[in-house]
């Protein structure tokens, strides 16, 4: 079963890249003491995560932080190198680009998708979440598109 609000997150080591190349960060340490928005996306530089979910964060970002978000995370079955460089073609400075090379995040979570047909092997499945200390207060997984998880939906509903 999915987790579900009300759930803490799985404490898992996954990376994020560093001044001196990807660096280790436990999701116990990211999200303690914060509110946090978490994202999802099936994977860096596909269509509509490029087009329109991650840039919708990256231009919101400053609305949801008025509205009290400590941390904006956004998470793909890619690796630090490739959330990089992704954030860096989308000026997301202000978001966590969490890197979960191996889908262990995703897996633990029980938000996966096999992608294989399509030749991406098991992904992430599109959710947005607010987390509180490690709390999951709101879960949104759109199973098309993303109306459930885009950036203007979030704010809507914190």
């Amino acid at each position: 079963m999915p987790i579900q609000p009300g759930d803490t997150l799985p404490d898992i080591e996954l990376q994020v890249m560093g001044e001196k190349g990807p660096e280790r960060i436990r999701t116990s340490e990211l999200f303690a003491g914060k509110k946090a928005v978490l994202f999802a996306v099936p994977g860096a530089f596909t269509p509509t995560c490029s087009a329109a979910h991650l840039p919708g964060f990256v231009v919101n970002a400053d609305k949801l932080r008025a509205k009290g978000v400590d941390t904006i995370v956004c998470t793909s079955v890619n690796d630090a190198f490739v959330m990089d460089a992704w954030g860096k073609a989308h000026n997301a400075d202000e978001i966590v680009m969490l890197a979960d090379g191996l889908a262990e995040f995703a897996k633990a979570l029980d938000l996966t998708q096999d992608r294989t047909a399509n030749g991406m092997g098991i992904r992430s499945q599109r959710y947005a979440m607010i987390v509180n200390d490690g709390k999951v207060e709101q879960l949104h997984v759109d199973p098309q598109g993303l109306d459930l998880t885009s950036a203007e939906t979030i704010l809507e509903s914190l």
